[in-house]
């Protein structure tokens, strides 16, 4: 049953039949579609061997990464650690004249500080369902990696069109995942023959949730749109091939750049603070 869902997501049409004088029950498909469908089937294994992360939701292929939590834990201790020193808002803030003056790594450091509880939990909430989804979608290690890079692309838009702001907050990289989520149709265009239709919908789809949440005139809402046009295009990117997002040794190296991207930013924001004190 786990495996017609597999093929049933990449558009592999297959039957469960079973023959009591072979090896009992089994998947049938086209002649044509068998090497694919034998790829499909390991890469799935492959994903699955060492951990239940990833399920299932609401309809075949839809899947929910649950690996998000540990994203949601991560911008907690984010949180944590600048309540109990604010020079960590301060030095990691974004803020476009700074970031004019060469301090780059608030454009990637901000996106891990929140203001308050409340703007911690209302990104944490809403960025558990969007992040898992695309996590679900695109691979652990690339939906995780693309929403941080869209976070980045909402912050260079608050650089380029407010070069007197400052903000703070994950917001850019939730929109960013919606982004993702609303291109994921993309990879539909040639394989329905309403393609360009079931594309247009998919966009206008994610568009209507972010004028619904992303365009609350009490938000950073450059932030937002930079976020989500950033995911849209990475999305349409990723689409492309869509097989080729889940392989393993592709989401883990995906993984080990957005820890990069977390890591260096930081030592540089601590390196510059600890330099400032002294």
């Amino acid at each position: 049953m786990d495996w017609s869902l597999v093929l049933a997501s990449q558009q592999i049409e297959t039957t469960i039949e079973y023959a009591p004088d072979a090896s009992g029950w089994g998947l049938m498909v086209l002649p044509p579609d068998a090497e694919r469908a034998v790829e499909a089937i390991r890469l799935y294994r492959l994903e699955n061997r060492r951990w239940g992360w990833r399920r299932q939701v609401l309809t075949a292929g839809l899947l929910f990464d649950w690996t998000s939590l540990l994203w949601v834990l991560l911008i907690g201790i984010f949180f944590w650690l600048a309540e109990l020193d604010p020079n960590l808002r301060t030095s990691g803030a974004m803020n476009a004249a700074k970031v004019a003056q060469g301090q780059w790594w608030r454009l990637f450091t901000a996106i891990w500080l929140h203001a308050d509880a409340a703007h911690l939990a209302g990104n944490a909430a809403l960025g558990l369902v969007l992040l898992g989804l695309a996590m679900g979608r695109y691979g652990t290690g690339l939906g995780l990696l693309a929403s941080y890079v869209a976070g980045l692309g909402g912050n260079l838009a608050v650089w380029l069109l407010a070069p007197q702001q400052s903000s703070l907050g994950a917001s850019g990289a939730v929109m960013g995942s919606l982004g993702l989520l609303a291109a994921q149709s993309f990879s539909l265009r040639r394989r329905t023959p309403q393609h360009a239709r079931t594309f247009i919908t998919g966009v206008l789809g994610g568009l209507m949730l972010f004028v619904l949440y992303g365009l609350n005139p009490e938000t950073d809402v450059r932030a937002h749109l930079g976020g989500f046009v950033t995911g849209l295009l990475l999305g349409a990117a990723l689409s492309v091939s869509p097989a080729t997002t889940q392989r393993p040794r592709l989401n883990l190296l995906a993984a080990f750049f957005f820890l990069v991207l977390v890591i260096l930013p930081w030592w540089e924001a601590l390196r510059h603070l600890a330099q400032s004190i002294h």
